[in-house]
Parts: C-alpha cells; sequence; structure tokens
C-alpha cells in the first residue's frame, strides 16, 4: 500500500505560534473587562457541535441528536 503523507498547504512557525497566543490573551483581558462569565452550556453545546461535524466529515451519518445522546 502505497500511502502520500499529507501535507498542509501552510507551515506553523514561530510567528504563527506567538500571534495565535497574542490574540488568545487578548481575549482573556476582554472577557475579564466585560464581565462575561464563563458558560459550560454553550462549551459543551459547541464540543457536541464539534464532534458532529468531525463524524459527519468522516460520512457518520449520526444527527446532532444521536451525538448528544451519547455523550449524555
Amino acid at each position: 500500500m502505497n500511502e502520500e503523507l499529507y501535507k498542509p498547504n501552510y507551515t506553523i512557525t514561530d510567528e504563527t505560534l506567538n500571534l495565535a497566543a497574542s490574540i488568545a490573551a487578548r481575549v482573556d483581558v476582554l472577557t475579564v473587562q466585560s464581565g462575561m462569565k464563563p458558560s459550560p452550556k454553550l462549551r459543551r453545546l459547541n464540543r457536541l457541535r464539534s464532534i458532529h461535524s468531525s463524524l459527519a466529515i468522516e460520512n457518520n451519518t449520526l444527527s446532532l441528536a444521536q451525538v448528544t445522546a451519547i455523550f449524555v
């Protein structure tokens, strides 16, 4: 079996990682300044949607409701 290695058309550099870290730090500051409270419910919903999307990419036909039911 001759499998080609996947090579993305971008490179993760130190600059890219530093920019991502900077953005995350700024989001944290804005969250604290605005008085927003973390939302575990929203985080859970986003995680379930992410799992559902990942499964759909792999041609899995489970609905979002079915994926949610698995994790209840």
